[in-house]
């Protein structure tokens, strides 16, 4: 199944058991303070857990565009080193509002994974709150039991807080969870290491793929739970591990989601993306970041130097520092990128025609391209003539202040600066205090 056919079934799945299907909001956060960009599904629907507002559907289900390149669920410095980290990610979810509960969304989870998806019974683990004395909470037996006529007792585990019981903050709305993970390692791994030893424990091929949150209390501010009038289902899953998982694929940049891209940055760059891990990691930053700016500059965001313009030009600026340092290039290219990405946007996220936007997106990455290929290169020249300087006193020491001050007066990332002291073979002193 190809990313379309994936999307298309989840949502014609949720529909059939009478789930409004909804659009996916802006990346912008805007009706929670306490987030620039919206980082997960259930963000646009924290107002109907706590009561402050009625939903008009008791059953919803959407694909949510978020971002995680801010606060506390920040992926940024994992993403290219590894092959599932994403500052960007589309997120699967349906919901009630004090509709069905464990038993409707535990067996809907189960059909639509291993009946409608087909996927592997066998590679499939499920984990459950053990309970915590703290809170007075007991073992989750109600899943237990739901589970138990699915699969295998030895394929339920048992987690304590930290893995399934979910909250929104300090307080708020928050409640237990059971999660779904695929075990995709091969049979011989399979053999040596149960996968069940391996839940939880950031292996790349052990992964958790839903979330499944059964929110029944409101956590108050000295501490205490106290149960809600009604009781609600939020639910997670992250598309790009799904179509890794049913594509049958060992990372998510190998699906059809990202692969139209990592070929075209490989062609536009001359380079061959699958042979050194240096180059393919430049390369999945590229995608990855060039995603997120593309996304955020359609819902409106626009590079700058305040709040939300601030980030999406600072991953601008860490995509070109890649392409420079690692790839090599000193012209602008990133522009020639967005048309793959909006032909990927324009069968569920478009609301601007396809030329037009490309136009308007393409002349604002041209443009930041330009500005800071140019800053670039005044810095470097800086930095040269500097060296220069040092070399004519003889002299093979820098001071880590200097480096500082051209990134603070001309904008020199800090990684170039290492780049040509390394090559000139200059040290730099109190590097440690940069």
């Amino acid at each position: 199944m190809n990313h379309k056919q994936i999307r298309k079934i989840f949502l014609s799945f949720f529909k059939r058991k009478k789930h409004k299907i909804l659009n996916s909001a802006s990346l912008v956060a805007k009706k929670d303070s306490s987030l620039m960009f919206t980082n997960a599904g259930m963000n646009i629907f924290q107002a109907f857990f706590i009561g402050q507002k009625k939903s008009q559907y008791s059953r919803i289900a959407n694909f949510q565009k978020c971002l995680r390149i801010t606060g506390k669920h920040n992926d940024l410095f994992e993403v290219g080193k590894d092959t599932y980290h994403h500052t960007m990610f589309e997120m699967l979810g349906n919901w009630s509002f004090g509709d069905y509960f464990k038993k409707e969304s535990i067996n809907w989870a189960w059909e639509l994974l291993t009946e409608v998806y087909k996927m592997d019974k066998s590679n499939i683990y499920v984990t459950i709150f053990k309970g915590n004395k703290e809170d007075k909470l007991s073992f989750d037996s109600e899943s237990f039991q739901y589970w138990k006529n699915k699969i295998d007792d030895s394929k339920i585990l048992f987690f304590d807080k930290k893995h399934n019981f979910w909250e929104m903050g300090k307080t708020g709305p928050c409640g237990t969870c059971t999660e779904i993970h695929v075990d995709l390692r091969n049979e011989k791994e399979k053999l040596q290491i149960p996968g069940k030893n391996l839940v939880n424990k950031k292996h790349p091929l052990v992964i958790e793929l839903w979330n499944i949150v059964f929110i029944q209390f409101f956590r108050k501010s000295d501490g205490t739970l106290v149960k809600l009038p009604n009781f609600h289902i939020d639910t997670g899953m992250g598309f790009e591990r799904l179509c890794m998982i049913l594509q049958n694929k060992k990372s998510t940049y190998d699906t059809d989601i990202f692969t139209y891209l990592i070929k075209s940055i490989a062609q536009k760059t001359d380079q061959i993306y699958g042979v050194t891990d240096k180059i393919d990691i430049a390369i999945r930053i590229i995608a990855d970041h060039m995603r997120s700016v593309v996304f955020a500059i359609s819902d409106g965001i626009i590079p700058s130097n305040k709040k939300y313009g601030y980030v999406i030009r600072k991953i601008l600026r860490r995509i070109i520092v890649t392409y420079y340092l690692t790839l090599k290039i000193n012209k602008p290219f990133l522009f020639k990128l967005v048309n793959p990405i909006l032909c990927y946007m324009k069968h569920s996220y478009l609301k601007k025609s396809n030329t037009s936007l490309k136009y308007d997106i393409s002349t604002i990455i041209l443009r930041e391209e330009k500005l800071f290929l140019k800053t670039i290169n005044l810095g470097s020249y800086k930095l040269e003539k500097i060296i220069e300087e040092l070399r004519a006193k003889k002299c093979n020491i820098i001071a880590g202040k200097i480096i500082y001050w051209l990134y603070d007066t001309y904008g020199l990332p800090i990684e170039i600066s290492k780049l040509i002291t390394n090559k000139n073979k200059i040290k730099v002193f109190s590097y440690d205090s940069l």
